[in-house]
């Protein structure tokens, strides 16, 4: 079980750095949208989207972690809150990889990619990706209510239900040890998950950066800074993908080979929850909307200082020029009372 100050700090830390970020990432790509919608910011819109609703139900997972892993709120929320979590981080990586594709195409091929480029066709990615990410994740979903020989036990893809020390079932435990019956079906399906949903997105990413990248770097007539930023764009990404979904997903390979879940499993899992705060970064380096967004809340909020403190200056400089005038009141005061 991941300890309990390490679990709390990281989902305080990347619940309150990521959320303020990808609510201002969502404004921008929505009124982006409304206004001229490009395939980009379709799929950021969307990768926006999904980090936004495991933002929201990460409160949960806080509060078991706080509760000492033990389930205190409604038990139907257990497994519909591991399904959030588990299905858009899996989300994350289609569209990540999807935004790879999409600069690749605009480098590799710019004059045939920029005549077939349609929204629509990232419309339709984007529902694929959305109706593919759950029926895979519905497992977590489907378990609690499927019954083993063995017992009544009832779990999710992360245990949402044990048995406790004395053989009784136990249903406010949302995370235990998983009986044989439930590793036949959990460990096959984690391998799957694997393999479809983290391994064939990560190498599609990593051909379509790596070419990206050497493509840039033939380009000269490309301004340097530009051509720079770009490149650390792409390197930057493919680096949250490993980092971030890349621990995690062996953990599912491990753990197939020994037929049971690694002790690490929640640790690693700590590295998907951070991808949430990251995802932002990528964003501001990919959208020109963004960028413009988070300009202009500077802009006001710097504007907005200058005008207090202005106000600030003329209440002190207001105080000084009455004093004296008090002063010289109370002075002539004291000459009549002479």
């Amino acid at each position: 079980v991941c300890h309990t100050g390490l679990c709390l700090s990281v989902y305080i830390v990347t619940f309150v750095l990521g959320f303020p970020s990808n609510i201002l990432a969502f404004y921008a790509f929505s009124k982006k949208v409304r206004q001229k919608a490009t395939p980009m910011d379709i799929l950021l819109l969307n990768l926006t989207i999904s980090d936004l609703l495991f933002l929201l139900f990460l409160p949960f997972k806080m509060q078991e972690v706080m509760d000492g892993m033990v389930w205190d709120l409604p038990y139907f929320l257990c497994p519909v809150s591991g399904f959030i979590f588990y299905m858009t981080i899996y989300n994350s990586t289609f569209f990540l990889t999807a935004v790879s594709v999409e600069r690749y195409l605009g480098v590799a091929f710019p004059i045939q990619h920029t005549l077939r480029r349609r929204p629509i066709y990232a419309i339709a990615a984007s529902i694929f990706f959305w109706i593919f990410s759950i029926i895979h994740l519905s497992i977590v979903l489907i378990m609690p209510i499927l019954n083993f020989e063995s017992s009544s036990n009832t779990t999710s893809d992360h245990n949402v239900s044990g048995i406790s020390a004395t053989g009784e079932d136990r249903k406010d435990v949302c995370y235990s040890n998983f009986t044989e019956a439930q590793l036949n079906i959990l460990l096959p399906v984690r391998l799957e998950l694997c393999l479809v949903l983290f391994c064939i997105p990560f190498l599609i990413s990593s051909f379509c950066y790596i070419n990206f990248i050497r493509i840039l770097s033939r380009l000269q007539h490309i301004d340097r800074r530009r051509r720079l930023r770009a490149i650390g764009m792409a390197l930057g990404t493919l680096l949250v993908f490993a980092l971030c979904f890349g621990p995690y997903n062996v953990s599912h390979i491990v753990g197939f080979i020994t037929w049971k879940s690694p002790e690490w499993r929640d640790k690693a899992l700590l590295c998907s929850t951070f991808n949430a705060c990251l995802d932002p970064i990528i964003f501001y380096f990919s959208s020109s909307a963004v960028r413009g967004t988070v300009g202009s809340v500077i802009g006001g909020v710097k504007s907005r200082l200058n005008r207090c403190m202005s106000c600030h200056r003329l209440t002190v400089s207001s105080g000084g020029i009455s004093k004296p005038a008090k002063d010289k009141e109370h002075t002539q005061e004291e000459i009549n009372a002479i």
